[in-house]
C-alpha cells in the first residue's frame, strides 16, 4: 500500500484495515509453521504496511501535521544547496 492511499482514508478505515492485515499476518505464521506459504514476499509487505498504519495513526492520534515532501519542494531545496556550493 502506498502512503498516499493510507492517508487519504480516516481513522476509522485505517483500524480495519490494521485489523485485517493482522489476521493476514497471523494466518502468514501458520502457514510458515505447516510450510505451505506460497508468497513469502508477501510476509514482509503486509509487516511494512502494518508499521505504516500505525504510524499514520500515532500522527492522527498526537495531532502532528505530516512531513509531505512534493516533487517541486524537493527541487527547491536541491536548487538551493547547488547555489550554497
Amino acid at each position: 500500500m502506498k502512503t498516499a492511499d493510507l492517508r487519504a482514508k480516516t481513522a476509522d478505515e485505517l483500524k480495519q484495515t490494521l485489523l485485517d492485515l493482522r489476521k493476514e499476518q497471523f494466518n502468514f505464521r501458520f502457514q510458515k509453521a505447516t510450510g505451505k506459504v506460497d508468497d513469502t514476499s508477501r510476509i514482509r509487505l503486509v509487516r511494512r504496511d502494518i508499521a505504516k498504519i500505525k504510524t499514520l495513526l500515532n500522527e492522527l492520534k498526537s495531532g502532528k501535521k505530516p512531513v509531505v515532501k512534493t516533487a517541486k519542494k524537493v527541487a527547491k531545496i536541491v536548487k538551493a544547496t547547488k547555489k550554497k556550493a
